[in-house]
C-alpha cells in the first residue's frame, strides 16, 4: 500500500449541497483519514491521507459530488503523508 497524502480545494458550487457530509462518508468508507472544511471563499477544503488510489478514488468522487453540486475545478496537490490524524471527519474552523 502507498501512502500518500493530497489537499484538495474544489471549486464551483459546493456549499450548501452536502458537499462535506458526502465527502467524510466516501473517504471513511475508503479508509482514508483527514479532514473536509467550507471556505470563506465558497470553496471546499480536503485533505485526505492513505492508500494513493484510494484518495485518487476519492478525487474521482470529488469531481462529481453529490446530486446538486457543480464543480468547476479541483487544484489537487499531492505532499508526504504526516500520519496526523486518526480517522476522516468534517471541520469547521479555518
Amino acid at each position: 500500500m502507498a501512502e500518500a497524502r493530497a489537499h484538495l480545494i474544489v471549486k464551483g458550487r459546493v456549499q450548501g449541497v452536502c458537499y462535506r457530509m458526502d465527502t467524510e462518508d466516501v473517504a471513511r468508507r475508503l479508509g482514508l483519514t483527514g479532514w473536509v472544511r467550507n471556505r470563506m471563499d465558497r470553496t471546499v477544503e480536503i485533505v485526505a491521507e492513505g492508500d494513493r488510489e484510494k484518495i485518487e478514488d476519492l478525487i474521482k468522487w470529488c469531481r462529481r459530488g453529490p446530486r446538486l453540486a457543480r464543480v468547476d475545478d479541483i487544484e489537487i496537490e499531492w505532499q508526504e503523508p504526516q500520519g496526523e490524524f486518526i480517522e476522516f471527519k468534517t471541520t469547521y474552523t479555518l
